[in-house]
């Protein structure tokens, strides 16, 4: 099993040598993230001056959710007044007046590689809020927001704070019935090991195949039997302030990234083992082929008779 970067290496790789090392390079690349997310990272004027651009579905709608002070907050000092065009939001690094600590320069680095981590954790984290203000009102029936986050083309995460609790739901879509099946038995799999003794604080989680949850079924969305929902229900020990909360956001995040990427794995392990079985009866069959005899036959004279 393998567990997906929060952060974007290409980036961090890219931006290691002109940023941390201070060594003026010519840029000009587009990196691609998961969730349709792309970046460009270009040196459009002088080597010593670099640009990076990102361009990412749900960017409005993570504004709403304070996105925008988080941007102000980790990358206010860098951000380019007037976006480049096709863009969400841009930065801009002058080599000439970037810290003079590597240690800072390196933290910079890291910064924008998780930025797409960051706008995307906003949502979570207004909603932890909210449940501890509720709990600390005793607003035991509240009226929360249903926050959603429109990522992909027909997938949404739905995140809404209750008194106890925070519930995080994704609806994911399977274009092909193969992907389907498969995610059943990857989805179910959440669902029953949360029985054994060793993970029973873990978060619950639930799968409908079917009808979409009741936090959500008031919304007027058509209706995809190919979409599946996926429900998590966060209670205050998954999300205390600190590691604990950060490690939560960002693992969250990756969920519907980690599902499909497992379920492309599954089907070619099984491709592999089907390929490999044909193999093994092809050299069967081929095994079992009756060998003519060759006979020898003579006229009656004593030649041999050979057949042109």
């Amino acid at each position: 099993m393998i567990l997906l970067d929060y952060h974007n290496v290409v980036i961090e790789e890219t931006l290691k040598q002109p940023i941390v090392g201070l060594e003026p390079a010519v840029l000009e690349m587009t990196v691609v993230d998961f969730d349709g997310v792309s970046y460009r990272i270009s040196t459009p004027q002088s080597k010593n001056i670099i640009r990076f651009s990102m361009l990412m579905q749900c960017f409005k709608e993570l504004i709403q959710w304070g996105a925008q002070e988080m941007l102000q907050k980790e990358y206010g000092a860098y951000i380019l007044p007037q976006t480049e065009s096709g863009y969400d939001f841009s930065l801009e690094f002058d080599l000439q007046k970037l810290p003079e600590d590597k240690e800072e320069r390196e933290t910079l680095v890291k910064k924008v590689s998780l930025i797409k981590r960051n706008l995307l954790a906003q949502p979570f984290e207004r909603a932890f809020e909210q449940q501890a203000q509720y709990e600390a009102e005793e607003q035991t029936n509240p009226t929360p927001i249903l926050m959603q986050i429109h990522y992909r083309d027909q997938e949404t995460i739905y995140i809404q704070a209750q008194y106890d609790r925070v519930t995080v739901i994704f609806s994911t879509l399977f274009k092909e019935e193969t992907d389907r099946i498969f995610g059943r038995v990857f989805l179910q799999e959440f669902v029953d090991a949360r029985r054994r003794p060793a993970i029973q604080k873990a978060p619950q989680v639930l799968y409908s195949s079917k009808d979409p949850p009741l936090e959500i079924r008031h919304l007027t969305e058509p209706q995809n039997e190919n979409v599946g929902y996926v429900t998590f229900v966060l209670f205050p020990r998954h999300f205390v302030e600190g590691e604990v909360r950060e490690k939560t956001i960002s693992q969250i995040q990756l969920f519907r990234d980690y599902l499909h990427y497992h379920i492309k794995c599954s089907k070619a392990y099984m491709h592999s083992r089907m390929r490999a079985r044909v193999q093994a009866f092809l050299k069967v069959l081929n095994r079992a082929k009756p060998e003519s005899p060759t006979v020898e036959k003579k006229t009656i004279t004593g030649k041999t008779l050979v057949r042109a």
